[in-house]
C-alpha cells in the first residue's frame, strides 16, 4: 500500500465519444491513401519571467539561491503540427492565442503540405471551431478537421511527441523579456524537426518553453 499516492481520472461526457475515438484512431492506424495527417496543438500563456534580484551563485557548503518572487513580463504562444508518418513538426510562435493566430497557423501548415489531402487532428478549443476557421476549411476541400472527444485531447499524438511531457522547471532559467522567450521558443521549434521538442512548466497549468 502507498496511502500518500493520489491519482486523478476524467470521464468524458462527449455524446460522440466512441465515434470520435474511432475516427481519430482510425486515422492513425489506416489513413486514407496518400493523405497526410498532422496533429495540431498549442501551448499558450508561455510566460516571460525574471527574478526580482540576481541569483546568488553556489559557494562551498551553500547551494545556489534565488528569490521566491518574480516579475512577469508578458506571454507568447507556441503552435505545433506533428505529421504522424514522418515525425516532422511544423511550428510557429505567435504573440496571442486567438482564432486569427490559429487560422494563420493552419494556412502555414497547408503551405508546408501543398499536395494531397490533409487530415488535421485537433482538440475542441473554441478558436478551432470559429466561423472563420469553418469557412476557410469549406473553401479548401482537400483539408479535413478531425476533433478529439471532449476531455480526450490526450488522443492528439503531438502531446506524446518525444520530450513533450511536463518536466520540472530549471531553477536557473530566466526569461526577462518576451523577445527572449520567443527566441528560445523558436529554438525549441527548430529542435522539434530533429525530435527535440520540449516543454517545462513554471507553475501548474502555466507551461513555459525550456
Amino acid at each position: 500500500m502507498a496511502p500518500w499516492r493520489v491519482e486523478t481520472f476524467k470521464v468524458s461526457t462527449d455524446p460522440e465519444l466512441v465515434a470520435k475515438v474511432t475516427d481519430v484512431v482510425g486515422l492513425y492506424l489506416a489513413p486514407p491513401e496518400n493523405a497526410i495527417v498532422p496533429c495540431i496543438d498549442e501551448k499558450s500563456q508561455i510566460q516571460a519571467l525574471d527574478r526580482t534580484a540576481p541569483m546568488l551563485a553556489m559557494q562551498p557548503g551553500l547551494p545556489a539561491r534565488r528569490t521566491h518572487d518574480y516579475r512577469r513580463h508578458g506571454t507568447t504562444t507556441l503552435f505545433a503540427a506533428l505529421e504522424i508518418a514522418t515525425g516532422t513538426v511544423t511550428g510557429a510562435v505567435k504573440p496571442r492565442h486567438r482564432h486569427q493566430e490559429f487560422l494563420a497557423f493552419l494556412k502555414q501548415v497547408a503551405r508546408a503540405y501543398p499536395d494531397g489531402e490533409l487530415h488535421l487532428v485537433m482538440d475542441n478549443y473554441a478558436a478551432h471551431k470559429r466561423v472563420e476557421v469553418r469557412d476557410w476549411l469549406a473553401a479548401n476541400p482537400r483539408i479535413h478537421a478531425h476533433f478529439t472527444p471532449t476531455s480526450g485531447s490526450w488522443l492528439n499524438l503531438v502531446r506524446a511527441h518525444p520530450s513533450s511531457g511536463p518536466r520540472p522547471p530549471r531553477k536557473s532559467s530566466r526569461r526577462p523579456t518576451v523577445r527572449t522567450l520567443r527566441t528560445r521558443a523558436t529554438r525549441v521549434r527548430i529542435g522539434a524537426a530533429t525530435g527535440r521538442l520540449g516543454w517545462c512548466g513554471t507553475t501548474p497549468g502555466r507551461p513555459a518553453v525550456r
